[in-house]
């Protein structure tokens, strides 16, 4: 597939654990890669399959399984895409999507990635039962109603996910107290997410360090396609720069309004991979495409390239 030529207009979407529902995988388990679960199953030692086909929408959105799940659902899919003869230039994904990425692009290893993915969700939710936090959507604010977070104690920004549309992570008693006064704030309105924790804030140092060892072993290759990164919104193409932009990433805020503007002009069509739907609703109110296709099977992504 790698001699496929690059479709500069393409970027290919790769979504974060929260994109992930119960039985996700029957889609797409007819996929002629459908045997990559498999061999993310032994990498990762989890039975991938199990999360993908039968486990229900409370135990697979737990942080330590779905990342695993998502990153391989992300990657059938993304192969299925190169069956079609598409092979995108550019390549982004939010959060735990960095990793489904990276493989994508070569520039990691399947096996790599699922151990990496395996030691990082554990960690981070090993680090939010330390921590007890968790994480608030703010909407419809301003500049001014940015700053005004930084003045609150044990709150930190942690995605920013459009102009106006950002997420928070912090300690309950302080996000209880953002709930309550949100409007005094300037944000119109504020919504408690249905995560596991604190995630992209200070609070997930402890797992910092446990993916850190764990990328000291990483084996790093080459790519000819281009990677837009989380921490800083810039495009990123050497391997030399991963280690630390992916470390960086979970105690920093995901800053995926200006990796999506990163993108050149001439990107003109996103294609969404599974489980797809998020990225594409964010990414259209941010800037337009001419085409977007978010698919829920094999025979629509055909349909739709």
């Amino acid at each position: 597939m790698l001699n496929l030529e690059l479709a500069d207009d393409v970027v290919a979407l790769f979504p974060g654990q929260g994109s992930l529902g119960g039985a996700a995988g029957r889609a797409w388990e007819s996929s002629a890669h459908w045997d990559l679960v498999g061999r993310i199953s032994e990498s990762a030692g989890l039975d991938v399959g199990y999360l993908l086909l039968e486990a229900d929408d409370h135990e697979v959105v737990r942080t330590d399984l779905a990342q695993i799940a998502t990153f391989a659902l992300s990657l059938v899919c993304y192969y299925e895409m190169l069956d079609a003869g598409v092979r995108p230039r550019y390549l982004l994904g939010h959060s735990l999507g960095e990793f489904s990425a990276l493989v994508a692009s070569g520039l990691l290893g399947l096996d790599d990635g699922a151990r990496l993915i395996a030691v990082r969700g554990s960690a981070m939710a090993a680090a939010a039962e330390a921590a007890e936090g968790s994480m608030v959507a703010l909407m419809g604010g301003d500049d001014g109603a940015r700053e005004a977070l930084e003045s609150l104690a044990d709150i930190w920004i942690a995605n920013v996910n459009g102009t106006g549309q950002i997420v928070v992570s912090g300690t309950r008693a302080a996000l209880d107290t953002l709930l309550s006064n949100h409007r005094e704030l300037g944000w119109r309105r504020a919504t408690a997410l249905a995560v596991g924790g604190a995630f992209h804030c200070p609070l997930m140092g402890p797992a910092q360090s446990e993916l850190d060892r764990a990328l000291g072993s990483v084996h790093w290759a080459q790519t000819d396609q281009i990677l837009i990164a989380n921490v800083d919104g810039a495009a990123h193409t050497s391997a030399a720069d991963w280690s630390e932009l992916l470390s960086r990433q979970l105690t920093s805020p995901v800053q995926f309004l200006a990796a999506t503007l990163a993108l050149p002009e001439g990107v003109t069509t996103s294609v969404e991979m599974a489980p797809a739907g998020v990225l594409t609703g964010l990414t259209k109110r941010i800037r337009p495409f001419a085409r977007q296709i978010s698919p829920d099977t094999p025979a629509q992504l055909q349909e739709q390239l």
